[in-house]
């Protein structure tokens, strides 16, 4: 199974947000860590889901530590998102 590197953000007085670096414009947020991993991947599945339908290729994640490096280290969290189907 893929996992995609996601970037969990949080500022005062807002809810956790997490992006992709694979997939830039990827975006969705949850009020809580767990709950914003949850939507995490109902949120890559969606957006894979759509390049599917639109038969365009499927970027490979790119390594945890390449991402790390060219971080701007503004993310609370880095975690890794298995990309599921959706049922």
């Amino acid at each position: 199974m893929r996992r995609y590197v996601g970037l969990i953000h949080k500022e005062t007085e807002s809810d956790c947000g997490v992006s992709f670096p694979d997939f830039p414009g990827v975006i969705t947020a949850g009020a809580t860590i767990s709950e914003t991993r949850a939507v995490a991947k109902q949120a890559l599945a969606s957006h894979v889901a759509g390049i599917m339908e639109d038969g365009e290729t499927i970027p490979g994640p790119s390594p945890l530590d390449q991402v790390q490096a060219k971080s701007d280290h503004s993310a609370l969290t880095t975690i890794l998102v298995p990309l599921q189907p959706i049922l």
